[in-house]
């Protein structure tokens, strides 16, 4: 079944006043509020359909948490996993970064901010693949992934 909720709310551009007055409005002038139209208000909309469970998809075969930025086919992505475990639930197994084109703090920058490398050697200026190691990446995550075992050994043991 689909929904509509709708809600007149005060326009947060101009404060509910319908004019706006930014950093190029000099002086005593104002602007007619572009979102409001002069108004002062706005209408909230939001639509949804009750859900029903998750939708199965027929031409997805590989799925990865992330993409950090680049163009990948489902050939070119080493890592991820089958879109049918998935699916059913399964978590994703050790390694299914997608190590051949990302380094542990590209990565983790998407996937999980929190779990990324805080090494002094990856303050990287510009892209990531200008960094001194990252055509040594795999050295990185062999890195990456002994800290990590030793930061699991020791929360359960």
């Amino acid at each position: 079944m689909k929904h509509v909720w709708t809600q007149e709310a005060k326009c947060s551009d101009c404060k509910g006043t319908g004019i706006y007055k930014g950093i190029a409005e000099m002086g005593k002038l104002g602007v007619v509020c572009y979102t409001c139209k002069g108004t002062g208000k706005v209408m909230l909309k939001r639509e949804w359909e009750d859900f029903e469970g998750k939708i199965e998809l027929k031409n997805i075969t590989k799925v990865t948490k992330v993409n950090p930025g680049i163009c990948l086919s489902e050939k070119e992505a080493e890592g991820g996993m089958p879109y049918k475990d998935w699916f059913a639930g399964k978590p994703f197994p050790p390694k299914s970064e997608l190590r051949k084109w990302y380094c542990p703090l590209w990565w983790y920058q998407h996937e999980n901010y929190k779990q990324q490398p805080n090494w002094q050697e990856c303050i990287v200026v510009g892209s990531f693949s200008s960094c001194a190691y990252f055509k040594d990446k795999d050295k990185c995550w062999e890195r990456f992934d002994n800290e990590r075992s030793k930061k699991w050994c020791r929360k359960h043991t």
